[in-house]
């Protein structure tokens, strides 16, 4: 960085900076928490009555270390950087986009206790109550790398408060994740492949986005994906974010290509398609969420609701890297 002419190119020097930002935040948070351990070893040797104490004291550090543990985990080519995250109402209608809604408020209360920064893009608003779609960009350290353990189809079972009866329903919603890319990112869309589609953002988006005339719709007809954008205030704009999401998505497919390829390679079975259900939030007769994909469970339901995911991201990474994720 101190090279004369390291900015010359402002978009690699960019990157570099942001990578030395990264790595130093790193390496001072390793040279803070071998201090804290090393401190408390010694004083443990000096009066071993302070065990207690010492154990309370180092809990936080445990904490972290696991979080460090689970950086290292994120090896992917777009682990470390930003992602773009839709959720989408599956069968169960009024239930399942009511299920979309809740989702989005986890990921959201998630994605602040880990200190990221979510922009809402797009949110289409079921005709009862809850949300058909919603796309928001998730900015923050390793935000693509933890959010890629959510892919895939998280079922509901609960009450329904739509059932006059209160009977027992059960709702689905399928979160894509994808690496968010930079603006210079070469992924190459022919026109030719693009349908592009304008409308008005109508119902209560408001709620979640500003209202605008000038939202647009991208469907690449070669692969089927669509995305969408409403939250700028010119259709330009709208379209570029768009472009944007498009060329993210198709990078994310050729990814999950890669990962399936790898795991015929290794003779394994992985599915990691949008059908996959990996997921189930049991509200009643009982509460517990399990991960189909680890077995991990939690019978406090609520607070997994309440944006309590990091032990089943953790979970995931770790049988993933050990090949044991279902």
């Amino acid at each position: 960085m101190a090279a004369p002419g390291f900015w010359g190119d402002q978009q690699q020097a960019a990157r570099i900076s942001t990578e030395h930002a990264r790595v130093t935040r790193r390496l001072d948070r390793y040279i803070r928490l071998t201090g804290e351990v090393e401190e408390a070893a010694e004083l443990f040797e000096m009066d071993r009555s302070l065990e207690d104490e010492l154990r309370a004291q180092l809990a936080p550090v445990s904490e972290e270390l696991s979080r460090l543990q689970e950086d290292a985990l994120f090896n992917g080519t777009y682990d470390g950087g930003d992602a773009v995250v839709s959720i989408n109402a599956g069968t169960g209608g009024t239930d399942a986009q009511d299920w979309a809604e809740m989702m989005l408020r986890m990921y959201l209360r998630w994605s602040s206790d880990r200190g990221y920064e979510t922009a809402l893009v797009e949110a289409s608003p079921g005709e009862e109550a809850g949300l058909k779609s919603v796309t928001m960009t998730v900015k923050g350290e390793n935000a693509y790398g933890a959010y890629k353990a959510e892919r895939g189809v998280h079922r509901l079972v609960r009450q329904s408060p739509f059932d006059s009866a209160h009977r027992r329903h059960t709702a689905f919603a399928q979160v894509v994740v994808a690496p968010l890319l930079p603006d210079d990112e070469d992924v190459e869309i022919d026109e030719g492949d693009l349908r592009v589609d304008t409308y008005r953002a109508s119902g209560a988006g408001g709620q979640h986005v500003n209202k605008t005339d000038s939202a647009v719709r991208l469907t690449h007809l070669p692969t089927g994906i669509v995305v969408q954008c409403q939250n700028e205030r010119s259709q330009t704009s709208n379209k570029a974010t768009a472009m944007r999401i498009l060329r993210s998505r198709l990078v994310e497919l050729q990814e999950e290509q890669r990962e399936a390829e790898i795991a015929r390679e290794r003779g394994a079975t992985q599915d990691i398609g949008f059908g996959s259900q990996i997921r189930s939030y049991v509200l009643h007769p009982y509460q517990m969420v399990k991960d189909h994909r680890t077995d991990f469970e939690v019978g406090n339901a609520q607070g997994v609701l309440d944006g309590a995911l990091d032990g089943f991201v953790r979970a995931y990474l770790l049988a993933k890297a050990a090949g044991t994720a279902h």
